[in-house]
This record gives structure tokens, C-alpha cells and sequence, in this order.
């Protein structure tokens, strides 16, 4: 009789379990030198030396610690990306992430960015869907000056990549909303004082991502984080938090799941504070595609992950709590809208995030003309004015709709939203910024005849990684390189329909579909966004969403 042994399961890198032996490259360099050390090697090093002067282990690896990462180098098409390494793709320049908590700025502040544009990165300047503002064309030898400059104004690129706890998302109407149920501003600024550049936390598995809101509108993609915290009240405690985990997008997209814990103010910070140390020690480390907490909480579950946080991190139990009702008002808080002090913020829509030198400095001077001087940015590429007198409120607008920031902007204009695409990103298969504008001006001439009573969310993205939420968009563009049934090769979108977050039109979140063999091309996407426009305000029941026509349509109406 032969007998079998069961093989040991095999070992994920968990710190907490398996021990910190590094098991793959990156684990190896973050352990060989904290990435928050990089920084005096630029300063005294790279920054006078020149590019060549950096290791690959900095080059590739450290510096995106501190917001850097090499571009792409210009003229490589998308069907080199998959074959070249790092060095073959990468430029002799940087992209440059400011890191900016809350999306919170001063018109001083915009001036400053606007000022590094024009100085250092040839006019760019691009809105992110995380509240943070990139630059591109960055020389090493220009960062400590930009530093300098940034810091002098209070702003950093500290931890603005890299596996660290990247910039928390906070509602750009924190503060000044007549509908807020709790104000998020003291919980960002105390995690962001106590947290962030601590070095027991800069070495995670992988990155780790961070939203609070107090906004009914629930403002800040809360289900797409590995920890949110959501405005709710208590019966008992009051207003404060309901805790989500776990959430995460990408090519394993997942989305976060509540804790049944509430969280009070008071508690939020050492609450955040747990959380991502028991992902630092639990997470997985063997595989970098296995990372991300989402994977950690599928195994565990919601209960079990609930347990080790309280036991082992906070030594006591949250109280049970609500969870958050359904949004009553538009996230993007784009167009004109109260404050409680009798003011009114403003919000814009620049055409997929995509400002400059020019637009900035403008914005700032049209803010400060009419006495507004603070500016936020959203997790929908858009910004805000806060503190416009009313009867100046007509007055900005026209002032920022001579800059293409327009308040009342085309249903598609407002929804659209764009990776960095080919233009600068190594990952990229295909051009999206430019593409999307052009998709925007077409359709706006094309569905002119249609009267749409709710935006169609478009997301397009350059590479799998869905950097701009293509799963949770109604219509989400995938960029890749198809193979054609003759054995040519061309770059292509896959499409998925019906995605969509909580928002004034569904009460829970949802993942979009794919229609199988469905692919569009650059020149094709116009006709293709139109058509499935049509056949869903031809097809749609009364007060029926995309997202609910796309699930229940069969694919010939989705093609």
C-alpha cells in the first residue's frame, strides 16, 4: 500500500507567518534600502550627476517613493510593450506625482504648480482620478528645485507612489457642504501628520489606497479602496464611520466589502493606522499580482478580517454601526451648489483632467478675481472652486469657460475619463487622453438630438490595469493589441458595459460586462459610443440606467 504526503501549502510571504526573508526582486531591493532613503541620493547625487548616474534599483524601484517614475520614451509604439524591459522603454525623463491629500489647494498653491509646469515639465500638468496632479518631461536634476518650491508651499511628493499609503482621497466639499453628515478634513490631516513617511510603513506588499468622505453623495470611490471610511450616523454614538476593506480594480477587479464596524472620529486615524499595519504584516508578498489586500480579505473574509484588526492592532472592539445610505446627489459635484455659510462652490470639468501651465495660472487669477481662493480637486478628474460670492458666480464661469472648464458641461464631457496613456506611460498599449477628447467633440456634435437625464460614464484606459476604472463605468475601454483572424496584429479597445459605483442612480456597486469578441478601434469608437447610446435610449424601460439596460441586454442590442 503506498501512502501519499500532503504537500505543505506554500508559503505566501506573509511577515506575520512566514518571516521576512525576501521572494522575488522587489521584495529584495525594498529590503536591501527603505525607498524613503532615495531621496538624499537625488539631492546629492543624481541631481548632479546626471540620469546615468542611477542605479536600477533607484531608477526603477526607490524614486517612485517620492513620485517618480521614467516616462516613456517617445516614438515606441504599443506593439513593443510587452516585449522591452524597463530600460528600453523608459525616457530620460520623469513623470512627477504631487502628492495632494484631499485634493485641497490654495490659489497660491496653483500658482506654484503652475510655475514647475512652465519651469520644468514643457506645460504639463495632468489631474488624476486620485486627487493628485502629474507632471511630465521631469529631469533629475531639476527635482530638488522642485522640491524646494513644492515644500515652501506645502505641498510634497512623499509616498506618491511606490509600495507605500498613497495620497488619501477626501470629498472636495469636506467642510463647506450644507448636506455633509461629518467633516473628513481632521482625520486626513492627522493621518497624513502622524503616517505618512514613517518608515514601519513604507515597505508594504503593495500600494495601499485610502478614501474618506462625509458626503451623502459618496464622493470618493469608496468601494474601489483597501480601506474607506464613509460618513454614516449612529444611533447611539452619532455621526462618524462605517469601515470598508479590500477593494481594488486592475485585472482581478474587487470590490470593498463592509466591516459591520463603526468607526468614531475620534477612533478613525488608529483605526487607518491598524489597518494597513495588519497589511503590512499579512498581506501577500511572493507574487506581486497576489498583493493587494482585496486578496488577503477574499481569503479571510469580512468576519475574520474584522477579528485581527481589533484583536491584534487595536486591542478593543468597534461598535457595530449602520450602513451608508443611498447617494442622493451627483459625486462629480459638477455645476453651481450652496455652501452652508451662504456661499456657493463651482464645479468644473476639464476635458479629461488635462490642464497646463496656462490653464492653471488663468484659473488661479479668475478664482482670486472674485474672491474665491480655494481650489480642489475630485476622483473624477474635475475641480472645484469653493467660496464664490453669489452674485460672482456668473461672472467665474464665464471666466473658466474661456479656459475649456466648463460648469454645465455635454453628458459625455462631464463623464469621461482618461488614463495617461501611450503619450507617457511604459504600460500603455494605446493613446487615450487625445483620443477621448476627440470622442467627446464628436459625440457632442452626433448625439446633439438626444437629451440624455443622466451622464454615460465612458472610462478609457491604456493597458489592463484600469487606472481609470473602465469595470465601473457604463461604458469601459480597455486598450490592447488583438491579434486578427489573417494574423495581423492591431490595437484595439475590449469593451465592458453596465459597471457602475453607489450613486444618485444605484444603490449598490457593480462590475461591467463583456460582450464576447467585441473590440473597437480608435477610428470606430465614435460610432460605436453612439450606437450603444441609441439602442439604449430605444431599448431602455422608463427611468431604466445604462448599467441596468447593458445586464439585461442581449449582446446583438450591445454591439
Amino acid at each position: 500500500m503506498t501512502t501519499t504526503t500532503k504537500r505543505a501549502p506554500r508559503a505566501e510571504g506573509q511577515w506575520a507567518v512566514d518571516g521576512t526573508a525576501p521572494l522575488n526582486p522587489n521584495e529584495v531591493f525594498k529590503a536591501a534600502d527603505d525607498g524613503l532613503h532615495v531621496r538624499k541620493r537625488i539631492e546629492e547625487i543624481y541631481a548632479k550627476q546626471g540620469f546615468d548616474s542611477i542605479p536600477s534599483d533607484d531608477l526603477h524601484g526607490r524614486m517612485r517613493w517620492w513620485g517618480l517614475y521614467t516616462q516613456r520614451r517617445q516614438g515606441i509604439d504599443g506593439s513593443r510593450t510587452a516585449e522591452l524591459t524597463p530600460d528600453q522603454l523608459s525616457d530620460r525623463y520623469f513623470m512627477m506625482r504631487v502628492r495632494l491629500d484631499g485634493g485641497a489647494l490654495s490659489t497660491e498653491q496653483i500658482r506654484t504648480l503652475a510655475g514647475i509646469s512652465r519651469d520644468f515639465a514643457r506645460g504639463t500638468a495632468d489631474i488624476t482620478d486620485r486627487q493628485n496632479l502629474q507632471f511630465h518631461w521631469i529631469t533629475v536634476e531639476s527635482v530638488p528645485e522642485i522640491w524646494r518650491r513644492l515644500e515652501d508651499a506645502g505641498m510634497q511628493t512623499i509616498e506618491a507612489c511606490g509600495d507605500t499609503p498613497r495620497v488619501i482621497l477626501g470629498s472636495p466639499v469636506a467642510g463647506i457642504s450644507a448636506d455633509e453628515i461629518i467633516d473628513p478634513t481632521p482625520v486626513i490631516a492627522e493621518i497624513v501628520e502622524r503616517f505618512i513617511g514613517d518608515e514601519s510603513l513604507s515597505n508594504l506588499p503593495r500600494k495601499f489606497k485610502s478614501a474618506i468622505t462625509g458626503h451623502p453623495s459618496l464622493d470618493v470611490v469608496h468601494e474601489i479602496n483597501d480601506i474607506s471610511l464613509v460618513g454614516v450616523v449612529h444611533p447611539e454614538l452619532g455621526a462618524g464611520y462605517d469601515l470598508w476593506a479590500g477593494g481594488g480594480l486592475s485585472v482581478a477587479p474587487r470590490l470593498a466589502q463592509r466591516l459591520g464596524a463603526f468607526v468614531t472620529a475620534e477612533q478613525a486615524a488608529d483605526v487607518w493606522h491598524a489597518e494597513i499595519r495588519l497589511f503590512r504584516d499579512y498581506g501577500y508578498r511572493r507574487l506581486r499580482n497576489r498583493a493587494r489586500l482585496k486578496f488577503l480579505l477574499a481569503d479571510w473574509g469580512p468576519q475574520r478580517f474584522r477579528e485581527v484588526l481589533e484583536n491584534e492592532y487595536l486591542g478593543y472592539r468597534l461598535a457595530d454601526g449602520p450602513e451608508p445610505g443611498p447617494s442622493s446627489l451627483p459625486a462629480d459635484h459638477i455645476g453651481v451648489h450652496p455652501q452652508k455659510d451662504g456661499l456657493n462652490y463651482v464645479g468644473f470639468a476639464p476635458t479629461v483632467g488635462r490642464v497646463s501651465e496656462d490653464i492653471l495660472e488663468a484659473l488661479a487669477d479668475a478664482a482670486d478675481s472674485v474672491g474665491a481662493r480655494r481650489i480642489r480637486f475630485t476622483p473624477h478628474q474635475k475641480l472645484l472652486v469653493l467660496d464664490v460670492p453669489p452674485e460672482r458666480t456668473d461672472e467665474l464661469i464665464a471666466s473658466f469657460e474661456k479656459l475649456g472648464l466648463r460648469a454645465n458641461p455635454s453628458p459625455f464631457r462631464r463623464a469621461t475619463l482618461a488614463c495617461t496613456g501611450i503619450e507617457y506611460c511604459k504600460l500603455a498599449f494605446v493613446e487615450t487622453k487625445s483620443t477621448a477628447a476627440a470622442v467627446i467633440d464628436t459625440l457632442e456634435q452626433r448625439l446633439a438630438d438626444v437629451s440624455l437625464d443622466r451622464p454615460i460614464s465612458l472610462h478609457i484606459n491604456g493597458c489592463p490595469n484600469s487606472c481609470a476604472r473602465i469595470q465601473t463605468a457604463d461604458i469601459g475601454l480597455k486598450g490592447q493589441l488583438q491579434k486578427n483572424p489573417d494574423g495581423t496584429e492591431e490595437f484595439a479597445f475590449q469593451v465592458h458595459l453596465g459597471g457602475g459605483l453607489a450613486s444618485v442612480d444605484r444603490e449598490d456597486a457593480g462590475l461591467g460586462r463583456t460582450v464576447r469578441g467585441l473590440k473597437v478601434t480608435s477610428a470606430n469608437m465614435p460610432d460605436y459610443v453612439e450606437r450603444v447610446t441609441r439602442s439604449y435610449l430605444a431599448g431602455r424601460k422608463p427611468d431604466e440606467t445604462f448599467a441596468d439596460w447593458a445586464h439585461r441586454a442581449d449582446d446583438e442590442e450591445l454591439r
